[in-house]
């Protein structure tokens, strides 16, 4: 039911459209029995909407949703594709790391060609090009076992008492509209409810300690989190053959965290949103240039724009340079 609301709420907004173009994620959710089924149900539900629609498929390109079941294999979890083979037009060899809210893929782009080890997320999981951390649904649990607090190390509750939106909140490095979903508690959004949360993953209430220690504690998990993706990142790298001189490409609403993984791998940043839609003056730091900011994730202003959004904003560009083909 709330897909098909947000369905709803978000083609509102669009309007018509002369020939939709879908990639898609979420086919593994538990609500469906398969993937496949979650591929056909996913589709039912826009086709409904909007008629004929073309999806895209990855390595096999776009597909009429007709066909969808002759190429779910293709479909499942494919946005990761989309924005890699668009981002490879722009920059023939780099490597693209896009940190979403739940998952952080990883796509080395050598002489303009996508070269995944992996395709589907079992494989992506094996290969290092798919970690399974995001910026903030993660559960803070998953970056344990323990933490640091007051001169010692802390197990971690095996709950899901605060999530990973908590931690870069209380660093004041989660960006405007990013954390969508209720908190772990339901409880308010704000600093000090997210540090309660995460105060009670190490057994504590916030009254416990000061708001310097508990930063701390957000600051370690920031930086679990980061480690748990370079690791993937430097497992890819040691495939791919990529130059010294390739950059990083960051995507999704965690590209603050990939310019700091862009600074650990001493490689140039260069930003998604900014290569689809440049400004007229690229930041230092996407020149390659600049020191390391202790803000892992700094806020960008209200609203998600185009590198927050790059599967969808990549889809789009993909079939309309199909159609003036």
């Amino acid at each position: 039911d709330r897909l098909e609301t947000a369905l709803d709420e978000a083609i509102a907004r669009l309007g018509p459209a002369t020939t939709p173009v879908v990639t898609m994620t979420g086919e593994l959710a538990d609500v469906f029995e398969s993937r496949a089924h979650g591929v056909a149900a996913i589709t039912a539900m826009l086709e409904a909407r909007l008629g004929t629609l073309l999806v895209y498929a990855g390595r096999s390109g776009f597909v009429p949703s007709s066909q969808v079941s002759s190429h779910v294999g293709d479909i499942a979890s494919a946005n990761w594709h989309a924005s890699a083979a668009l981002a490879a037009r722009f920059v023939p060899d780099a490597l693209l790391v896009d940190m979403g809210s739940t998952t952080t893929d990883i796509v080395p782009l050598v002489s303009g060609a996508v070269r995944h080890a992996g395709y589907s997320d079992a494989e992506r999981l094996a290969s290092g090009e798919l970690v399974y951390t995001g910026l903030t649904r993660s559960f803070v649990m998953t970056l344990g076992p323990r933490a640091p607090v007051s001169g010692e190390w802390i197990a971690l509750a095996g709950e899901y008492f605060a999530s990973t939106a908590d931690v870069y909140r209380v660093l004041g490095a989660l960006p405007d509209g990013a954390d969508q979903l209720p908190a772990a508690d339901g409880r308010a959004k704000t600093v000090p409810a997210s540090t309660a949360r995460l105060a009670r993953m190490v057994g504590r209430d916030a009254a416990d300690a000061d708001e310097a220690s508990w930063r701390a504690l957000a600051a370690w998990f920031a930086e679990v989190q980061l480690r748990q993706i370079e690791e993937g990142a430097r497992l890819v790298l040691s495939r791919a053959a990529l130059d010294r001189a390739a950059p990083v490409i960051g995507a999704g609403i965690g590209r603050g965290v990939i310019e700091q993984l862009a600074m650990r791998l001493r490689r140039p940043y260069r930003d998604f949103g900014e290569l689809v839609c440049p400004s007229p003056q690229p930041s230092p730091r996407a020149r390659g240039e600049g020191a390391a900011t202790p803000n892992p994730s700094p806020p960008r202003g209200r609203g998600l724009g185009e590198g927050d959004c790059a599967p969808a904003v990549a889809v789009a560009l993909l079939a309309l340079g199909q159609s003036r083909a």
